[in-house]
Formats: structure tokens, sequence, C-alpha cells
């Protein structure tokens, strides 16, 4: 069950960042990659920051903010690539 859960909070977490940076979502397979990726990225800047993300809500905030991180780089890239 905590997959099922882990999958639907890098969808909307994948979503919220499309929303946030591009103006729309990419579809589910993609924003669910983009917010599992996202997960991992923001775990990391929180644990460097020293914050710790606790309960659905934080999970999902540290993916979000892992996801928009994820995305700007991306867009770095292409923009000079």
């Amino acid at each position: 069950m905590s997959f099922l859960w882990f999958l639907i909070i890098g969808a909307i977490a994948g979503w919220l960042a499309g929303l946030i940076m591009k103006g729309s979502g990419f579809g589910l397979l993609i924003n669910i990659v983009v917010g599992i990726i996202g997960a991992l990225l923001g775990g990391f800047i929180f644990g460097l920051l020293g914050l710790g993300s606790y309960g659905l809500i934080g999970s999902l905030v540290t993916a979000t903010v892992g996801a928009v991180v994820l995305l700007f780089l991306i867009g770095l890239i292409k923009k000079n690539g």
C-alpha cells in the first residue's frame, strides 16, 4: 500500500510542478516520473538544509519542491544545450 501512496504523491507532485513551471501537467506517466525523481531530489535538498518532511503533506511539499527544481534544471540544460 505504501508503494501506491508513493506513486500517487509522485503523480500529484509532478502535476503541481508542471503547473508551476510550465503551466500544465505532462500526462500521468511523466508526472509520476518527475514526481518520484523530485521526491528524491527534494529529500536530498531538504536534508542539506536540515529540514525533514513528516506526513502526507510534508512528503507532497518535498516532492513538489524537488520536482520544480528538477524541471528548472532541465529547462536550463535545454536552453544552453
